[in-house]
């Protein structure tokens, strides 16, 4: 039987707080997101200004970079090159950069999405978040 980190609350929480500093560093009204790898919703903060629509987006970019244990970047560029198929891919919904897989000792334990500003931006935000990890 092999074992695997977990993300906690408290995980969870020092991930948001690095978030929201970075997005609050820049001015950026966002909506951060935080799922655990099987790409359940385990934290979700819409900041004050931050568009409605950005609730829903956010989620999906963390879930399809949970499951697919790789950047929702990498589903974009798919696309973007050509790939339409990849539009039908099941449970991914949310193929648009902003969304990072955390990954602990080799070991994809969730993701964050994050939507609002510009998508390298987003991206720039839910790393900082996950650096916060150490």
């Amino acid at each position: 039987m092999q074992t695997k980190p977990v993300l906690t609350l408290d995980d969870v929480k020092k991930i948001a707080a690095a978030a929201e500093a970075e997005a609050l560093a820049n001015k950026w009204n966002v909506v951060i997101s935080i799922v655990d790898d099987g790409g359940h919703l385990m934290w979700l903060q819409r900041m004050d200004g931050a568009a409605p629509i950005s609730s829903h987006i956010a989620p999906a970019k963390a879930t399809t970079a949970a499951l697919g244990r790789r950047e929702s970047k990498i589903y974009e560029d798919m696309i973007n090159n050509g790939r339409m198929s990849f539009l039908s891919a099941p449970l991914l919904e949310g193929m648009l950069e902003g969304g990072v897989p955390i990954v602990v000792d080799g070991h994809t334990v969730g993701a964050v999405g994050v939507s609002g500003v510009k998508s390298a931006e987003d991206a720039q935000i839910a790393k900082a978040g996950i650096a916060a990890l150490g």
